[in-house]
């Protein structure tokens, strides 16, 4: 099943132009680059929805951390387990 996983924003090293642009986004302290063309007004500490490496949406925190724990708790998170 593919899921959309919500994760922080902690920087955008990568700015091409007003569309392109890539961040480094925490899911629970496993950090990866994620595109952020499909949400352009993502920023700097935004909760943004991650699918495939491409941020399709922001959420507010409360949601991103509920959503977080409960992929969590099921087991559906081993794809960002280290090593």
């Amino acid at each position: 099943m593919c899921l959309a996983i919500p994760g922080k924003i902690i920087d955008i090293p990568v700015v091409m132009d007003e569309v392109f642009r890539m961040a480094k986004v925490s899911f629970g302290g496993v950090v990866k680059d994620v595109d952020l063309t499909m949400s352009p007004d993502a920023k700097i500490g935004d909760y943004v929805l991650v699918h495939v490496g491409v941020a399709i949406g922001i959420v507010d925190e409360e949601e991103a951390k509920k959503t977080f724990e409960y992929l969590r708790q099921i087991g559906d998170l081993e794809e960002l387990e280290p090593g």
